[in-house]
């Protein structure tokens, strides 16, 4: 059939109309970056037609809405923000639609995205989920109060020059504490902290028989030094702060040092909104000699759930968001030490960012040095540094999360938590199969 120019008028308009009709449902999490994102995103808008509608929730109460949600294919977001865990698990299912678009997209250059973090979402070799954001953690520091204690933090310290450090930092009187360290429970909130921390005490897990590993010498060292120094140094209701609490604590000059996400770096040292800004340093994280550091490794990503009526615009968006214009849109508006890190090779690059961001060669050499395939010490059957990456692990690391945050609490003794992990863990990798 012939179109005539009427007809292929009244067609466009029609497509106009319906791309302006058009509402993604975008589920994120209430880290800066994704406030940030929020409040650019009416550029989006204008720039398409498509409106928005978000729903911010907490860590914690984001991922069990969008793992309900997408287990279930209830189809209430179009675009969930999901992280280096679920993305593979998840796009093996079918619950996640791939990228293609965005990846055949030379503009987008999806080849400059970081290899460790590009990696970590792609299922043979197609990418199921664009990162926002990426991120190692690492210590950042009083400079002021390490001086004042006569001390001088290595590029790379031990976690025994940590404690000796937070002790000597620890200031009840004037209400600072010598480090912040998460404590709210949660596979990915205290459990992603001390499941890099035990990496460096050469604990695992599981075995190479999946056996839980809790009853064995190197986790309880590591649960007994992080609730001995937090016992000497760390905030009050240390079991409720998790990476916002402990952000507010370090920029209100209540921490001394705060072993987080490498993508605090931007918060802490904002004068607008960090009363420490001019007075934070950076380290890598803590080792014990046994060369491995108390690293992780993840990416807040956007992907799209296979039950999306709207993922071509949701890809659209994906597009706008995870993109290299984007990045230079924050930096117009907000300067270059706040665009969101960790994602793209031309950033790390970029004589402006270098300028900008101190911290930017620590961030990546974090990221390039956490290796998910070799966690830890000894070997293991699983990948993920800070986490399992198996189905089951959400549930089981939540358990496990709850036990410590509750020895953190002074509701069981170390012994107790480690004795329960142990027994609960192993019933639930028995029951799911891994266990023969």
């Amino acid at each position: 059939m012939k179109l005539t120019p009427l007809f292929v008028g009244a067609m466009t308009l029609a497509l106009v109309g319906s791309a302006s009709a058009q509402t993604l449902t975008i589920a994120t999490v209430n880290n800066g970056d994704m406030i940030r994102m929020q409040g650019l995103s009416s550029a989006f808008t204008e720039e398409t037609g498509i409106q928005l509608n978000w729903v911010v929730l907490e860590e914690n109460t984001l991922r069990q809405n969008v793992t309900t949600d997408i287990a279930t294919n209830g189809g209430q977001y179009d675009i969930m923000t999901i992280g280096t865990y679920e993305a593979p698990i998840w796009a093996k299912q079918n619950w996640l639609k791939p990228l293609d678009a965005l990846s055949a997209d030379a503009e987008y250059d999806v080849d400059d995205l970081l290899p460790a973090i590009r990696g970590g979402l792609s299922v043979d070799g197609k990418l199921y989920a664009a990162p926002f954001y990426g991120e190692s953690s690492f210590i950042m520091y009083r400079k002021d109060l390490m001086e004042k204690a006569g001390l001088t933090m290595p590029d790379a310290p031990t976690w025994e020059f940590i404690g000796e450090a937070a002790r000597a930092m620890t200031d009840r009187a004037n209400d600072i504490n010598g480090i912040c360290l998460r404590g709210k429970a949660g596979w990915g909130e205290n459990m992603a902290f001390l499941t890099a921390m035990s990496n460096s005490f050469g604990a695992r897990w599981f075995d190479e028989s999946w056996k839980p590993q809790f009853d064995q010498p190197e986790w309880k060292s590591t649960l007994d030094t992080y609730l001995s120094l937090m016992a000497d140094a760390g905030p009050a209701g240390a079991s409720s702060n998790g990476f916002n609490e402990n952000l507010t604590l370090f920029q209100q000059g209540k921490c001394g040092m705060w072993i987080d996400a490498t993508v605090a770096a931007s918060f802490v040292t904002n004068p607008n909104d960090s009363t420490v800004a001019d007075k934070v340093g950076f380290a890598q994280a803590p080792d014990n000699g046994l060369g491995k550091r108390g690293n992780w490794l993840w990416a807040w990503s956007l992907a799209i759930p296979a039950s999306s009526q709207n993922a071509d615009a949701a890809e659209q968006f994906i597009n706008w968001a995870t993109s290299k214009d984007y990045l230079a849109l924050v930096a117009e508006k907000e300067g270059w030490a706040n665009v969101p890190p960790g994602t793209r090779t031309s950033l790390y690059e970029n004589p402006d960012y270098q300028a900008a961001a101190p911290f930017a060669a620590m961030t990546l050499a974090s990221i390039d040095s956490a290796d998910p395939t070799h966690p830890t010490v000894k070997p293991v059957p699983y990948v993920g540094v800070q986490f399992v990456a198996i189905p089951e692990f959400a549930g089981i690391g939540t358990n496990v999360g709850q036990l410590f945050s509750a020895a953190l609490a002074g509701q069981m003794s170390a012994d107790d938590a480690l004795a329960q992990a142990q027994e609960a863990t192993t019933r639930d990798m028995t029951r799911a199969g891994y266990i023969k």
